[in-house]
């Protein structure tokens, strides 16, 4: 896997532009900042290879580094001067964007760059490729538009080679419009006037933007299914432009031995038979790469690599008619925290590679085996690390559209189902789709959750329904801790402070049952808060010892919880996020607690039997 560790490694990276380089940037430091924004490099920021789920080692280019914005209004239809430089990938909000301005409804923000493109990529498809922007894009290249985008978490891709021009520089310029609260699109925690559980808005570039040269008959992307009952891995690759009687070659590898290998017509079915297969887990994360060829002729046009793991996410009854989640066929206690990857330099960005992997880290090292990832899709990468690191990962689709009823009690749990217009059910539907679809081949996710405490929750047991259809292979929380119906694999109960679980006389025959959040715990760390006064958690303490008295106390009560039926629980949270405090680590990402002594705590919650 030491392949896909780094862009640098995969490709000399020639910097945007000698102009870029010459522009003014300073981290803006009104507000604290971790210790990773000091390491941020302008001229090279986030270098490392955006796509490890499919990966060409050559021929790639990052875009990443000082390109110069405006902001306009709306109706305005190209900037008449540029006002400065932001760095990208780094929201306009942010201090690391060097820029830490807001853009609003009525407002439109402007990037534009002039790259090169390296000879290297002379007569192939060049794709431009955006991992993340916040929420409407427009892309331009030597003034003519290469397309539009609509979503503010999933990636995309314009094919701009029959707009570049011959040799010298091409201009490249991106106009985005997001509405934050004020449209019904998925937003997550972004508002326009942060406070409480709701954040700082998150306009623009937010993930790395590069070039690819392909052929003209190219892999697009690929999706690999395990079934360790069957033994076997489902594979179907889309490719671009095939020609008839081209074929696809899959080969499977355990490091340099191969395990399997077929051929097939591009567009059909592949199944791998993976004899004695060694499967995924917390304890034993072992992942096999994947090789992908197309073949014209018996010659290979075009290919990539990429990785999968053998595991299973299920369910069934224990021995007292209680549904339990599995895992490849076994009963494992999921236990981890409420992770919002936010952060306060560079807000949905991580200021570096190494910031990224630190907060999967110190999780493992406090010994939960779990992360939800709440109300928000991390980059590609983040999900690689918990891949590599054997995390589970329950995946939010992020919120949007607020504003129904919702009942937060330990019977029924019911509550209403919001009237979404037909348009903000189409953004919804799109982007739900497209992030399972940009997500499915991580074995680290073993839960997808549509919807959230009732956050513009519609027609709860058809989205379930089409989750689960959609992706049989995992399970579905149809509404964590919102308005339930019978529906899905998870009942889904929050709770705060202290922890309780969905009733199993109601519940437990028909569903997994989880807490799916409870906590919240806050302790404010003198000059380590985003705001001096004013923060909150759900039960504030004075001393991380009475902290850690009042957590402990909680393991204890879910320890009892598990006999009775509880599969799994969430706890609030991994970090502070601006006015919270109730984070296990400060915003600045400080241990308010040692690891070994919440290891010690959480451990206690995997040796239950039920």
């Amino acid at each position: 896997m030491n392949k896909i560790l780094s862009g640098a490694l995969l490709f000399v990276l020639s910097y945007s532009s000698l102009h870029a380089q010459e522009k003014k940037w300073a981290l803006t430091k009104d507000r604290i900042v971790t210790p990773w924004a000091e390491q941020v490099d302008p001229k090279s920021p986030l270098p490392d290879y955006p796509r490890p789920q499919l990966v060409r080692t050559q021929n790639w280019k990052n875009l990443n580094g000082l390109w110069s914005y405006a902001i306009t209004p709306k109706n305005q239809n190209d900037p008449v001067k540029y006002q400065g430089s932001i760095l990208v990938p780094f929201a306009v909000e942010s201090a690391l964007s060097g820029v830490t301005k807001t853009v609003g409804k009525d407002s439109v923000l402007w990037y534009k760059n002039n790259i090169t493109v390296p000879a290297s990529m002379k007569n192939q498809e060049v794709l431009l490729h955006f991992g993340a922007v916040d929420w409407q894009a427009e892309i331009f290249v030597n003034g003519k538009s290469a397309g539009k985008h609509e979503g503010g978490f999933d990636p995309f891709t314009f094919n701009i080679t029959s707009l570049l021009k011959k040799g010298g520089t091409q201009e490249i310029k991106v106009r985005v419009w997001d509405p934050t609260d004020e449209g019904p699109q998925p937003r997550g925690k972004q508002v326009r006037k942060p406070e409480g559980i709701w954040y700082t808005p998150v306009t623009g570039i937010w993930q790395t933007v590069w070039l690819e040269s392909v052929p003209k008959t190219h892999i697009v992307a690929t999706r690999q299914t395990p079934d360790i009952d069957a033994k076997t891995l489902a594979v179907h690759v889309n490719v671009e432009s095939a020609q008839p009687g081209d074929q696809i070659r899959i080969t499977a590898l355990d490091g340099e031995n191969k395990v399997a290998q077929k051929e097939a017509v591009v567009n059909e079915a592949i199944s791998l038979a993976i004899e004695n297969p060694k499967l995924w887990s917390v304890k034993n994360p072992f992942l096999y790469d994947l090789k992908v060829e197309v073949l014209r002729k018996g010659k290979v046009i075009d290919k990539a690599s990429s990785y999968f793991a053998m595991r299973k996410s299920s369910m069934a009854r224990d021995k007292n008619g209680i549904q339990r989640m599995l895992l490849n066929n076994e009963f494992v206690f999921q236990y981890g925290p409420l992770d919002q990857g936010w952060w306060p330099d560079g807000l949905y960005t991580a200021p570096t590679e190494a910031a990224l992997i630190f907060d999967i880290l110190k999780t493992k090292e406090m010994g939960f085996n779990m992360i939800r990832k709440h109300i928000k899709v991390e980059p590609a990468r983040w999900y690689y690390e918990c891949d590599k690191l054997g995390m589970l990962v329950w995946q939010d689709m992020p919120s949007g559209d607020l504003g129904n009823h919702w009942e937060p009690n330990l019977g029924t749990m019911g509550g209403t189902d919001k009237n979404r217009s037909p348009e903000s059910e189409a953004m919804y539907r799109k982007e739900w789709s497209k992030i399972m679809d940009d997500l499915h081949n991580f074995p680290s996710i073993v839960v997808w959750t549509p919807f959230n405490e009732a956050w513009g929750q519609f027609k709860t047991k058809e989205i379930a329904e089409w989750t689960k259809a959609k992706d049989p292979s995992r399970l579905v929380n149809s509404a964590s801790g919102g308005n339930h119906v019978i529906t899905g694999d998870i009942v889904d109960l929050h709770h705060y402070p202290d922890p309780k679980m969905p009733r199993p006389d109601l519940f437990g025959p028909t569903h997994a049952i989880v807490l799916g959040e409870f906590g919240g715990l806050g302790l404010p760390v003198s000059g380590h808060t985003w705001k001096e006064k004013d923060n909150w958690g759900y039960q504030s303490f004075k001393t991380a010892d009475e902290l850690f008295e009042k957590y402990d106390s909680f393991i204890r009560s879910i320890e009892g919880l598990i006999k009775k039926g509880l599969s799994a629980a969430v706890y609030t949270q991994t970090t502070d996020v601006e006015q919270e405090t109730n984070g296990l680590m400060t915003y600045d990402r400080v241990l308010k607690l040692p690891e070994a002594k919440i290891k010690a705590a959480n451990d206690r919650l995997y040796l239950v039997t039920p």
